[in-house]
């Protein structure tokens, strides 16, 4: 199989069709396109996801905090406590572990969230460091985004710019190899953007402007995001390229080395889908906190289309992620 998430066609054949258990408190349970889950505790909900790292060697603590924080800011909560299991083959050192506590502590402290607990293991079960997170919020019940609002004509938009994560990653793992290619000077912006992956501020404001729905562009990049997100919703989403915003050292990178950045993975830039009549707003409280949004399309009643260059064609979808085309691992 290929390296990356499932496939959402097989996610759906052999998982989600094998949940046969259902209780009236869970809100929100497994589904494609769905970030987090919800479980109804009267004026509130209880906001949970879970995410590994296995894209990165570098950065993992804070990658696995801000992720899984990413999926549960996608319900507008806010997040409150991360558990972390870290697995490690016998050669680590405890510097290394000691190092992944100071970096998820420091993200940690970032968004005000407590790292509650956890578990952590040698195995000969890994041949590197997987670390999975936890993270638990809350919401009022009342601000959730609610899907069956959308309707057709409603703004698609993104926050900050796509292939945020990967270019980062690619950045610190391929440090040598790209040094002589762009300059180290644009390997250190490149490598910076990794300070701009959490969309928790995004979301807590999305969710209380009122937003419909929203997702965490994470593998599979912007492409997968709204294939997803469609099914999602079950209603179509055009999406126009000239629009989508891309930062110039991403572009440039994945020039350099052939891959394409709208199916790159792209924590740190949020998927939104509102009514028209919010998008001033949100463009206006997001700019106050300094995140930049962008409509890149529209609901639409069918299918998963890209206008480009004249032509339209279908979004696939999601494949394994770009990012594993160009990391050894």
């Amino acid at each position: 199989m290929e390296i990356g998430k499932l496939p959402n066609e097989i996610l759906e054949k052999i998982v989600i069709s094998n949940i046969k258990t259902k209780r009236k408190e869970i809100l929100v349970g497994a589904a494609i396109g769905k970030d987090s889950a919800i479980v109804d505790f009267g004026e509130e909900v209880c906001v949970m996801s879970t995410d590994p790292i296995t894209g990165a060697t570098k950065d993992l603590g804070s990658l696995a905090v801000h992720v899984s924080c990413n999926d549960v800011a996608t319900s507008g909560a806010e997040p409150l406590g991360v558990l972390l299991t870290i697995l490690a083959p016998p050669e680590t050192a405890i510097e290394d572990i000691e190092n992944i506590m100071i970096d998820a502590s420091k993200a940690a402290e970032e968004i005000n969230i407590e790292i509650m607990g956890g578990h952590t293991e040698i195995t000969d079960g890994v041949n590197r460091i997987i670390i999975s997170s936890t993270v638990i919020g809350k919401q009022k019940k009342d601000k959730l985004p609610n899907i069956k609002d959308i309707k057709v004509g409603d703004k698609v938009m993104v926050t900050k710019w796509v292939g945020i994560e990967g270019t980062a990653i690619i950045a610190k793992e391929l440090n040598d190899k790209l040094k002589d290619k762009i300059g180290e000077e644009k390997l250190i912006e490149a490598q910076n953007l990794g300070n701009m992956i959490s969309v928790v501020k995004e979301g807590i404001i999305c969710g209380q402007i009122g937003v419909k729905y929203m997702h965490d562009i994470t593998e599979g990049g912007v492409f997968g995001a709204v294939w997803e997100a469609s099914k999602a919703i079950n209603k179509g989403i055009k999406i126009k390229e000239d629009l989508i915003p891309v930062n110039t050292i991403t572009r440039e990178i994945g020039s350099l080395l052939n891959i394409d950045i709208y199916k790159l993975i792209s924590s740190g830039s949020m998927l939104i889908i509102a009514g028209e009549d919010k998008v001033s707003k949100i463009n206006e409280e997001l700019s106050r906190n300094g995140i930049k949004s962008t409509v890149i399309g529209e609901v639409i009643e069918s299918k998963i289309l890209l206008e480009k260059t004249g032509h339209t064609i279908e979004i696939e979808p999601p494949s394994s992620d770009e990012l594993y085309k160009v990391l050894d691992f």
